[in-house]
């Protein structure tokens, strides 16, 4: 199955849904900020944001999508990218009425 999900989600048309996990440092300035102007671009494909304070110093996003693979991808990998995140990771998968 896992195998059938990546196949299907590599069309960029594909739908999927997925979420990106975020860990970042909050005091490197302007990065929250950063990231939430990041996701309004995107308000089509964003459904939740869940925000966590993981310690004085560092946050936890998870933020849920839904989409078309390819803007789902290039939403994940800006806000991945961004200046300061230390570390996050996309994870997509579909409803499985896309699948053969």
């Amino acid at each position: 199955r896992a195998e059938l999900v990546q196949e299907t989600s590599e069309a960029p048309d594909a739908k999927v849904v997925g979420t990106v996990t975020l860990v970042y440092n909050h005091h490197v300035r302007m990065l929250g900020e950063k990231l939430n102007s990041i996701q309004h671009d995107f308000h089509h494909v964003v459904l939740s944001t869940l925000h966590v304070h993981l310690d004085h110093d560092n946050c936890l996003e998870v933020i849920v999508l839904r989409g078309r693979s390819a803007e789902v991808k290039q939403l994940a990998g800006t806000l991945i990218g961004a200046r300061g995140v230390k570390h996050g990771r996309l994870t997509i998968t579909t409803s499985g009425s896309d699948l053969p």
